[in-house]
């Protein structure tokens, strides 16, 4: 793989990933209510679920994915429902000082690692998104095996930089407001889940009718 190919998959997965879906919020939402500690459990998460996803796009899933109706449906609701599930949890979340969020309980680091992975697991956008953008890139006259660890390995260095920003920008404006806006940063968060489970539960496979 050249160099010209992997920068153009740079400039192209930071252009896909900065845009806020389920992660970067939680990612926002963490940093801004548990601080960084917790928010880098979320980030560990939403990083092994995109490998996972490029496994099993290397593995064929997403092709398969892609040919079952069923399956397509399953995987759809079960992510809507949970982003529905989180926007509910963020809602009625507690907003609380930043010290106190800094010795946050291994607990809610466990719980931020699952969420996240949960969120990218049960999208089926994202593993067909790969399913269709990770082949664009790959030359089938070189290793195809290393080609995807590759990728994998970037598109996942460059979702935690843009997860990290989400964060950070959430942790600063905890300090500089107060309680009472970061509970309508976190109701807002939510409304966005929202606004994004009910656009999945839209989604349809493509060439479906």
């Amino acid at each position: 793989m050249d160099l010209s190919t992997l920068l153009l998959y740079i400039l192209a997965v930071s252009a896909v990933m900065m845009t806020p879906g389920p992660s970067m919020l939680l990612a926002l939402s963490n940093g801004a209510s548990r601080g960084m500690r917790v928010a880098g459990f979320g980030i560990a998460g939403a990083a092994l679920s995109d490998l996972l996803l490029i496994g099993a796009v290397g593995l064929g899933l997403g092709a398969l994915l892609q040919a079952s109706e069923h399956l397509f449906s399953l995987v759809k609701w079960v992510g809507a429902l949970y982003l529905l599930y989180l926007a509910w949890v963020l809602w009625r979340a507690p907003t609380r000082a930043l010290s106190a969020s800094e010795v946050a309980s291994t607990a809610s680091g466990r719980s931020a690692f699952l969420r996240a992975l949960f969120v990218g697991l049960s999208n089926p956008k994202g593993l067909i998104f790969f399913s269709a953008f990770l082949p664009q890139f790959i030359q089938p006259a070189e290793p195809v095996a290393q080609q995807y660890l590759i990728l994998a390995v970037i598109s996942v260095l460059v979702d935690c930089v843009m997860m990290s920003a989400y964060a950070l920008g959430g942790r600063h404006a905890m300090r500089r407001f107060s309680s009472r806006v970061m509970q309508w940063v976190n109701r807002s968060c939510a409304g966005i889940l929202v606004m994004l489970a009910l656009g999945l539960t839209l989604y349809r496979r493509q060439g479906s009718h």
